[in-house]
């Protein structure tokens, strides 16, 4: 069973004292004690088939088609819930993923999905903002970030998470861009690390001593991934209380 950090509101913004909370009854582990070797990663695949229950695919294809517009400026007019309250946490049709931010304060932050905590990403982004602007504009308060890629003309067809460029937009403001790229060592070593945290905020000892900070900002809740069509899908970031709605929500647009 996987353990849970304190609760806590996933966008609060950790302050550098910040460290992950561990079961008193267990052996302290890599997130509380730096070591001078790194974990052995021990994440498994994500399941090659991640397909929904008949029942929410047909619902999803029923509100697909009043879905049906386009959407004009997405960064502006953010696609809704459309009526899925949430209950308990859960979005209706949605599927409950693993999500953390993560990023040294003056680099530029990642995002990285996974089916659950003991899985390797199944997408893994770098995005065109710093970690420390990131965080501060989420202690703000509700955050919208759209991801847009350009729909090309191609016989290939490219699911929409593997599209390798976005250009990125925080609140309906554009702030660069975001690349899709494979996993590095470090990458792995921090999903590892967290590989018993569901949910969280706080800081991570690192090796690299490259940055003056020498500690990596993380960020981990649970996402409900809702998928609009094959050119639109959403992360939402719920409540913890469930009462709410989602505090960040995630849009990836292909337009």
């Amino acid at each position: 069973m996987e353990s849970q950090s304190r609760p806590m509101s996933p966008l609060m913004t950790p302050s550098p004292s910040t460290t992950p909370c561990h079961t008193p009854t267990r052996p302290l582990s890599p997130l509380t004690t730096p070591s001078p070797t790194r974990p052995a990663i021990s994440l498994q695949q994500p399941s090659k088939k991640n397909k929904p229950s008949k029942p929410g695919k047909v619902y999803r294809r029923v509100r697909s088609l009043f879905r049906s517009f386009p959407i004009i400026t997405p960064c502006k007019m953010p696609v809704h819930l459309n009526g899925n309250k949430p209950q308990n946490g859960h979005i209706h049709g949605g599927t409950r993923m693993t999500g953390t931010l993560y990023g040294y304060r003056k680099a530029r932050v990642s995002l990285a999905i996974q089916e659950n905590p003991r899985c390797l990403p199944m997408l893994n982004l770098e995005l065109g903002v710093p970690t420390g602007k990131l965080l501060q504009e989420m202690g703000t308060g509700l955050m919208r970030l759209t991801l847009e890629c350009e729909k090309k003309q191609s016989v290939e067809k490219t699911k929409l998470i593997e599209e390798p460029i976005w250009t990125m937009y925080c609140n309906g403001r554009k702030v660069g861009y975001g690349k899709k790229r494979e996993p590095t060592e470090e990458d792995l070593n921090v999903m590892q690390m967290l590989h018993t945290v569901s949910m969280g905020a706080g800081v991570l000892p690192t090796e690299n001593t490259e940055m003056p900070d020498g500690e990596l900002t993380y960020m981990r809740a649970h996402f409900e991934r809702v998928i609009g069509s094959k050119d639109s899908e959403t992360f939402y970031v719920m409540n913890p209380d469930g009462n709410s709605g989602p505090e960040l929500s995630i849009f990836f647009v292909r337009i």
